[in-house]
């Protein structure tokens, strides 16, 4: 249904889906860039998905936006064989209806129990691109799994299966080394021209929900038809 000056439609909920690590990292920025992320998401009404764990920056974004904005506001998606590592105590005497240990849900939102990644990117995938404007993927840095996530949520916008902001929040020139790569793979023609700004950067949670609220999908993008992927 379309939606006018008098329409009653109310557009769907921001979502984004936060790439983190697992650790905190050595320097106290990272997890406080974690905390300014959750902060201004809960405050302008954005809903978090992310990879169900309680521990690093990861766990430090969730429970920050249910300390504000409530369980609703946070969707973990994590493997079964991962729920034994990406955890802290929370998770010893929680059950959900399949038997699995998941954090408690009033400290950080609702967890689902999937059985592989491929379903854990897709369905965290599928509530993004469901997601009202200012909806995409944020990376905040993170180790292999996080750079793994990023770069293929950015291929899926290269290929044309999603149409979602993806950006870096460069914290402390974390991820300069993934930018100037960029820019290489452009200028010794691995890259369009007109795509290398599929991945966009931020050096601050403010400028990274900018980012994604103003994000401009690439004329250079591939115009393949997914069906229904």
């Amino acid at each position: 249904m379309a939606s006018g000056p008098n329409s009653n439609v109310t557009p769907a909920q921001a979502k984004i889906c936060v790439y983190c690590g697992s650790s905190p990292g050595k320097n106290p920025i990272y997890l406080k860039a974690a905390q300014e992320l959750g902060k201004l998401m809960a405050e302008n009404n954005i809903a978090l998905v992310y990879g169900g764990g309680t521990v690093g920056l990861m766990g430090e974004v969730a429970k920050t936006i249910v300390s504000i904005a409530g369980p609703d506001a946070v969707h973990g998606i994590i493997p079964e064989a991962l729920v034994k590592w990406e955890r802290d105590s929370t998770y010893s005497d929680t059950k959900d209806s399949n038997g699995y240990h998941v954090p408690e849900e009033q400290i950080y939102g609702r967890t689902t129990v999937v059985k592989d990644m491929h379903t854990r990117k897709l369905m965290m995938a599928r509530e993004v691109i469901e997601g009202g404007p200012g909806s995409g993927f944020i990376a905040l840095p993170g180790g292999y799994g996080t750079m793994e996530e990023l770069l293929e949520t950015a291929t899926w916008n290269q290929l044309g299966i999603h149409n979602k902001g993806v950006c870096v929040l460069n914290i402390n020139g974390f991820y300069s080394g993934l930018t100037e790569w960029i820019k290489t793979a452009v200028d010794e023609g691995f890259v369009q021209e007109g795509n290398a700004h599929i991945l966009v950067s931020a050096t601050d949670a403010e400028g990274a929900l900018k980012a994604l609220r103003e994000y401009k999908v690439s004329d250079a993008r591939y115009g393949l038809d997914w069906g229904s992927e």
